[in-house]
């Protein structure tokens, strides 16, 4: 896929859950080969947007496109080749390996027939994440945060061109939650595109590239970490002020509660 062209491109896209409008003639694009990241205050819209992004949910009125072509002209099988898909849960059935739950994610592409070369991009997976100790170990008997690495590593083995990622280190401690940025902050530079809801303005400025923040109905796009992460563009996000320190090229985000007299409204 073309560096030129946008990995995702919205225009004018609605969406309503019943009779709540969520989004109201949205339009955005989502550079290629970029770690992008979606933030914005609980119930704001984060896992909607990225739901619509991807396709799992339809908009009333508007245009998607992932690199350029029409999400609706997209078969199942170029649909798997181009989007993937890592959900904030996931259920754990069967008790299958951890090197059969990633070649899961080869599915879409080879059917129930997997061939010589799922099963190496299974393994290129499992090596890009460094779970390798993990991978003949049952998956329903690992703890949460583990479980959370390979469902990563199943969704990478899938190879599509754009990456989308639902709080995924909601389940990880602090080491596990770098560990996994820092993997796929690699990748996005070849091989994937990644669009990733998180919810830590830390972590995302410490591995984000360029930041989308979602408030009142709106997505915002705030740009780079300099121009998104100042005070006043964070205070018209979340609605509180903020307190920024930088460090090299990189900021720490505090909010400014000003010993407790903030009142948040919800």
């Amino acid at each position: 896929m073309g560096l030129g062209i946008p990995a995702v491109s919205v225009e004018n896209i609605s969406f309503s859950y019943q009779e709540k409008p969520v989004f109201t003639g949205c339009s955005l694009e989502i550079p290629s080969h970029r770690f992008s990241v979606i933030l914005g205050r609980n119930g704001s819209g984060k896992s909607t947007l990225l739901k619509l992004l991807s396709g799992l949910l339809q908009p009333s009125a508007g245009t998607l496109l992932i690199h350029g072509t029409s999400h609706s002209d997209l078969s199942g099988k170029e649909k798997s080749r181009r989007i993937g898909y890592l959900p904030q849960f996931h259920q754990p059935v069967f008790p299958f390996t951890v090197r059969e739950v990633v070649l899961t994610g080869r599915t879409g592409q080879a059917g129930f027939s997997p061939s010589a070369e799922d099963a190496e991009l299974a393994e290129s997976a499992i090596r890009d994440l460094d779970i390798g100790h993990l991978a003949d170990k049952q998956f329903t008997r690992l703890s949460g945060g583990e479980q959370q690495l390979v469902m990563a590593a199943r969704v990478l083995a899938q190879k599509p061109a754009v990456l989308f990622l639902d709080e995924p280190t909601a389940h990880l401690d602090l080491i596990f939650q770098n560990h996994l940025l820092s993997r796929l902050k690699s990748l996005s530079t070849g091989q994937f595109s990644i669009v990733a809801v998180l919810h830590d303005l830390n972590l995302a400025s410490v591995w984000g590239d360029h930041f989308y923040f979602v408030t009142g109905g709106k997505v915002l796009d705030g740009g780079s970490r300099e121009t998104s992460f100042s005070p006043a563009f964070l205070q018209t996000c979340f609605g509180i002020p903020f307190r920024v320190f930088k460090d090299g090229d990189r900021v720490l985000v505090f909010p400014d509660f000003n010993n407790g007299e903030q009142k948040v409204h919800f």
